[in-house]
Protein backbone atom coordinates (compact mmCIF):
# COMPACT_ATOMS: atom_id res chain seq x y z
CA UNK A 1 0.00 0.00 0.00
CA UNK A 2 2.90 2.35 0.76
CA UNK A 3 4.19 1.89 -2.78
CA UNK A 4 0.85 3.04 -4.25
CA UNK A 5 0.68 6.10 -2.00
CA UNK A 6 4.29 7.01 -2.78
CA UNK A 7 3.61 6.62 -6.50
CA UNK A 8 0.52 8.84 -6.25
CA UNK A 9 2.46 11.49 -4.28
CA UNK A 10 5.29 11.55 -6.81
CA UNK A 11 2.76 11.74 -9.64
CA UNK A 12 1.09 14.75 -8.03
CA UNK A 13 4.50 16.38 -7.54
CA UNK A 14 5.40 15.83 -11.20
CA UNK A 15 2.01 17.24 -12.22
CA UNK A 16 2.68 20.37 -10.18
CA UNK A 17 6.15 20.70 -11.74
CA UNK A 18 4.64 20.31 -15.23
CA UNK A 19 2.16 23.08 -14.44
CA UNK A 20 4.90 25.38 -13.12
CA UNK A 21 7.09 24.81 -16.17
CA UNK A 22 4.15 25.16 -18.54
CA UNK A 23 4.31 21.72 -20.15
CA UNK A 24 0.95 20.31 -21.12
CA UNK A 25 0.07 16.82 -19.99
CA UNK A 26 0.39 14.35 -21.55
CA UNK A 27 3.74 15.75 -22.56
CA UNK A 28 4.94 15.79 -26.17
CA UNK A 29 6.97 12.63 -26.99
CA UNK A 30 10.41 14.27 -26.78
CA UNK A 31 9.62 15.92 -23.44
CA UNK A 32 8.17 12.68 -22.09
CA UNK A 33 11.23 10.65 -23.16
CA UNK A 34 13.61 13.18 -21.64
CA UNK A 35 11.55 13.03 -18.46
CA UNK A 36 11.84 9.24 -18.39
CA UNK A 37 15.60 9.50 -18.97
CA UNK A 38 15.83 11.93 -16.07
CA UNK A 39 13.84 9.55 -13.88
CA UNK A 40 16.21 6.69 -14.71
CA UNK A 41 19.27 8.83 -14.01
CA UNK A 42 17.76 10.10 -10.77
CA UNK A 43 17.03 6.55 -9.69
CA UNK A 44 20.69 5.58 -10.08
CA UNK A 45 22.19 8.77 -8.66
CA UNK A 46 21.95 8.09 -4.88
CA UNK A 47 23.74 4.73 -5.17
CA UNK A 48 26.42 6.22 -7.43
CA UNK A 49 27.08 9.04 -4.96
CA UNK A 50 27.28 6.57 -2.06
CA UNK A 51 29.75 4.40 -3.94
CA UNK A 52 31.85 7.39 -5.00
CA UNK A 53 32.02 8.63 -1.40
CA UNK A 54 33.28 5.19 -0.34
CA UNK A 55 36.00 5.45 -2.99
CA UNK A 56 34.47 2.68 -5.10
CA UNK A 57 33.82 2.70 -8.83
CA UNK A 58 30.15 3.72 -9.33
CA UNK A 59 28.33 0.87 -11.09
CA UNK A 60 25.13 2.70 -12.10
CA UNK A 61 23.45 -0.68 -12.41
CA UNK A 62 25.30 -1.42 -15.63
CA UNK A 63 28.80 -2.82 -15.06
CA UNK A 64 30.43 -3.55 -11.73
CA UNK A 65 33.98 -2.67 -12.81
CA UNK A 66 35.81 -1.96 -16.05
CA UNK A 67 36.37 -5.24 -17.81
CA UNK A 68 39.87 -6.66 -17.64
CA UNK A 69 41.52 -7.68 -20.86
CA UNK A 70 40.97 -11.38 -21.45
CA UNK A 71 44.03 -13.55 -21.14
CA UNK A 72 44.67 -15.52 -24.28
CA UNK A 73 46.62 -18.76 -24.41
CA UNK A 74 49.84 -18.65 -26.37
CA UNK A 75 49.25 -19.80 -29.92
CA UNK A 76 50.58 -23.23 -30.73
CA UNK A 77 53.09 -23.52 -33.54
CA UNK A 78 52.98 -26.73 -35.52
CA UNK A 79 56.15 -28.80 -35.29
CA UNK A 80 58.40 -28.81 -38.33
CA UNK A 81 58.37 -31.95 -40.36
CA UNK A 82 61.58 -33.92 -40.06
CA UNK A 83 62.99 -36.99 -41.77
CA UNK A 84 63.25 -38.77 -38.45
CA UNK A 85 66.83 -37.78 -37.81
CA UNK A 86 66.01 -34.44 -36.31
CA UNK A 87 66.82 -32.39 -39.40
CA UNK A 88 64.20 -30.88 -41.62
CA UNK A 89 63.83 -32.49 -45.06
CA UNK A 90 65.58 -30.82 -47.96
CA UNK A 91 63.25 -29.49 -50.61
CA UNK A 92 64.36 -28.59 -54.07
CA UNK A 93 62.37 -26.12 -55.88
Amino acid sequence: MKLYLASLAVGVLVGVLYALVGVRSPAPPVVALLGLLGMLAGEQLPDAVRQALKGEWPTLGIVSRPAAAPTAAAPTVPAKATDGGGTPPVTHG
